[in-house]
């Protein structure tokens, strides 16, 4: 597998493409409980097998590439990505786990993505393991898709290379106290700095169809959780830095700009931090936090440097 800081490209695996779509490159027609029992009993399907299908329950979505990290990370002897590749062929062959590719104008994605299929469920709820995925899951279009990819990797790295990580919440359910309605940010990572706990709520947009829109609404509902915050509101003692994960560093500068034009940059004296999919592949991510400070009446991106992050 080719280390984080030997990706050479300059845009994101998880940008939107115009005219983008998603293509199915499962398996069609009918695998039987029996089936995948004989497999289970004849030791075609192993532990390390159910330890994929546990990432992809709570993941939601993940690359074969993500899926090894995780599997490095947690010791499991696995030889090298030819060898996790065979074991998703079989999740996909006997339909517990289907897989999709992206294609757009400019060719076919270099990468497939895997979810969950009927029979993964049946098997997690066999062995009292909660599984929430339902059929329409593997529906959504492909803006949301590579937001949480996007969101994964952000998750998988500062897992392997941020030693104060000391919690993650994959979209946490934050509640807009107007509206009285809940909204969820694709990931908050709680780091420890001494006695303190700081969380980092992670917001992932991309460049879909009216982002800018849905962008505004978000930051409202942000506005709305702020300005009414209580300690202990949607699980959190203080509250939590916001920080955008966007596609490139001129994306970064498109998100500041809606957010000067609709008077949402800066409010209740809440600083924002910004960050970029490519930022995350760094050795280090001590300086993969940006922010838009305002010098000689201009504005200028600034890169941060933070010993948190190490």
């Amino acid at each position: 597998m080719v280390a984080d800081n030997e990706i050479k490209t300059k845009i994101s695996p998880f940008s939107v493409r115009p005219g983008e779509i998603k293509v199915f490159d499962g398996k069609d027609g009918y695998v039987s409980m029996a089936q995948i029992t004989s497999k289970i009993n004849q030791g075609v399907i192993t532990d390390i097998h159910f330890r994929i299908i546990d990432y992809i329950n709570k993941y939601e979505f993940l690359t074969s590439r993500q899926l090894f990290q995780l599997l490095e990370m947690d010791n499991v002897e696995i030889k090298n990505q030819d060898k996790l590749n065979k074991k998703l062929e079989q999740l996909v062959k006997t339909k517990i786990l289907t897989r999709y590719y992206f294609k757009s104008h400019e060719g076919e994605g270099v990468y497939r993505i895997y979810c969950m299929e009927k029979m993964g469920k049946y098997l997690l709820r066999s062995r009292e393991e909660e599984c929430k995925w339902q059929p329409t899951d593997n529906t959504k279009p492909v803006d949301m898709i590579k937001k949480k990819l996007a969101g994964n990797q952000l998750v998988i790295n500062y897992l392997r290379k941020v030693s104060a990580t000391s919690g993650i919440k994959l979209k946490p359910e934050i509640i807009d106290k107007n509206l009285n309605k809940a909204f969820k940010p694709i990931a908050c990572i709680t780091l420890k700095y001494g006695n303190q706990d700081i969380s980092f709520a992670f917001e992932a947009i991309r460049r879909e169809m009216g982002w800018e829109d849905s962008l505004v609404k978000r930051m409202n509902q942000w506005k709305s959780f702020y300005s009414n915050f209580v300690p202990g509101d949607s699980g959190f003692m203080k509250l939590p830095q916001l920080v955008f994960l966007c596609e490139d560093n001129k994306h970064m500068a498109e998100v500041f700009k809606v957010l000067v034009m609709n008077n949402l940059a800066n409010f209740l004296n809440q600083r924002f931090f910004y960050t970029t999919d490519l930022a995350q592949n760094d050795e280090s991510l001590t300086k993969s936090f940006y922010e838009f400070v305002e010098e000689d009446g201009k504005y200028k991106i600034k890169n941060l440097e933070s010993k948190l992050l190490a």
